[in-house]
């Protein structure tokens, strides 16, 4: 049960995420044959170099995922923005051997969206698309009628209204996990489910907890994340700052990368945000550092995520994220996927304390829900 009755759309998109992940592994398993028709007929195999990409957002999903899809032995994907791509094709498309764009867009409007595929399909010899978009009547789901274009149109709720994505988010990530597994599709299920039933836990256990931590006076925020959740923790930094119009300053690193050099931005008025792994061999470096700075600093407020439980001598967290079922999580490559509603959470409470509308928090006209101003020219 959620813990008030907001009428606002950026509530509820984030408590309906749950939901609409089970909506979206049901289209993927009504998909499943034209996915895998696809991908036969285009000899995409793992020796196929894949770029997973988008602007904002949409570009973290690439940037939480790319190592999963190489742990599949999918050993040539790597995540490229397309806001990197438009300045420097050259630098990140390959000239003689063909690839995978798969796009992540949740309008499929911004300008930058048509314009990296349109200069993958200039560029490169040969191209595949895979688009996953949740507005229908997007450009970019528009113009996906070319043979050597999937559509993967997800569900409509997944079109956030609000400025901030968050349902847009989470289920672009998860069907793109699908079609990594589609061969194993029906195993996925269970995965799926598990990690549905941990953000309902997160809903149910914590949202209280970050609601509260979210009245506290920090002014800065730093989100930490090793591997996938390094990805999740860029798009929980990024939340939480546009969700309050900048007042919170975030930050996101690795917990290994955190010492070298970002680590200076701790101060008195921070938040801090562990995601924590739920394996043991990296866990072990996050509770070091996690000591470490609890050592040496003192800050507003210190959250973590550990599906398993986190016992930290003489370390005194705020809250402490758990899951009932961490057995479920170990091994589950969706289970990365609940920990941005964290993010969401907090990003959705601040903005509120701040007297601001979440739904459209920017008062200074600096960010939209649709970027806006971007000119395209010719290569």
């Amino acid at each position: 049960m959620s813990l008030c009755n907001s009428t606002t759309a950026t509530y509820r998109e984030i408590m309906q995420q749950p939901d609409v992940w089970l909506k979206a592994y049901d289209l993927v398993c009504r998909n499943e044959s034209n996915i895998k028709k696809f991908i036969s007929e285009n000899q995409i195999d793992k020796d196929t170099e894949i770029i997973l990409t988008g602007a904002g957002t949409s570009a973290f999903i690439g940037d939480a995922l790319a190592g999963l899809f190489v742990e599949k032995g999918f050993a040539h994907c790597r995540a490229v923005a397309t806001t990197d791509m438009i300045t420097y094709p050259e630098k990140y498309l390959p000239v003689g051997r063909p690839i995978v764009l798969v796009s992540f867009a949740r309008s499929g409007n911004s300008p930058e969206s048509m314009a990296a595929v349109r200069i993958a399909d200039k560029y490169c010899e040969k191209v595949f698309h895979i688009v996953i978009t949740c507005n229908e009547e997007g450009d970019l789901a528009r113009e996906s009628s070319r043979e050597n274009v999937l559509l993967l149109l997800l569900p409509a709720e997944t079109n956030d209204k609000s400025l901030a994505m968050t349902s847009s988010f989470s289920t672009m990530a998860l069907v793109s996990l699908l079609v990594l597994n589609i061969k194993q599709l029906p195993e996925q299920k269970v995965k799926v489910e598990a990690a549905a039933d941990f953000a309902r836990e997160i809903i149910a256990h914590s949202e209280k907890a970050l609601a509260e931590i979210a009245t506290r006076p920090f002014k800065r925020a730093v989100f930490l994340g090793s591997g996938p959740l390094k990805g999740i923790a860029e798009e929980c930094h990024l939340k939480l700052q546009e969700l309050t119009d900048g007042t919170i300053v975030c930050k996101f690193d690795s917990f290994l990368g955190f010492r070298h050099g970002p680590k200076a931005v701790i101060n008195k008025d921070t938040l801090l945000v562990y995601l924590c792994s739920n394996e043991e061999r990296v866990l072990r470096y996050e509770r070091d550092l996690i000591c470490q700075i609890n050592g040496n600093n003192k800050v507003v407020a210190q959250v973590a995520v550990a599906p398993e439980g986190l016992e930290l001598p003489g370390v005194q967290l705020d809250w402490v994220v758990k899951a009932s079922n961490p057995e479920a999580l170990r091994g589950n490559e969706y289970a990365c996927i609940p920990y941005v509603l964290i993010g969401q959470l907090l990003g959705y409470y601040k903005s509120e304390n701040l007297g601001l509308n979440p739904d459209e928090p920017s008062v200074s006209g600096n960010i939209s829900r649709v970027v806006e101003g971007v000119k395209i020219y010719d290569l």
